[in-house]
């Protein structure tokens, strides 16, 4: 198969549901990307359907089509009325701290807790808990 004979993938076929458009929607306003947003607002509005959410923010299909492509220049206007008519509003959050990467263990840590395992197998501890789990 070619390449040029790939259908080309559409986002709004899978948004769905009310749930994925707003996990859709969130990851592209978390990312921060302004053509993101804009991209993800076009399939979300595609999924809804055009015409209905042209009708409910007050903006021309045409304008809406333009608007949110991926050449368009949408107005933060425009943006408040395209979520505003998908039933959604927009709120601020202080970002979420990602999560650092846990510290390497060290040699000496390693043969540490090798030590303690060992420990505790010659005290039976670690038999006397493999005892108790299958009682």
């Amino acid at each position: 198969m070619k390449v040029s004979e790939l259908m080309e993938f559409d986002a709004s076929m899978y948004l769905k549901d009310e749930e994925t458009i707003r996990h859709y929607l969130a990851q592209a306003f978390e990312a921060g990307d302004p053509v993101e947003i804009q991209a993800a607002l076009g399939d979300v509005a595609k999924a809804h359907g055009m015409s209905a959410l042209a009708r409910d923010s007050g903006i021309k299909r045409e304008a809406l089509y333009r608007a949110l492509s991926d050449r368009g220049n949408a107005e933060f206007a425009t943006i408040m009325k395209v979520v505003a008519a998908m039933g959604l509003h927009l709120t601020l959050a202080a970002p979420v701290p990602k999560a650092k990467a846990a510290p390497k263990t060290t040699t000496a840590a390693k043969k540490t807790q090798a030590a303690a395992k060992r420990a505790r197998v010659q005290s039976g501890t670690v038999r006397a808990r493999a005892g108790t789990a299958h009682a």
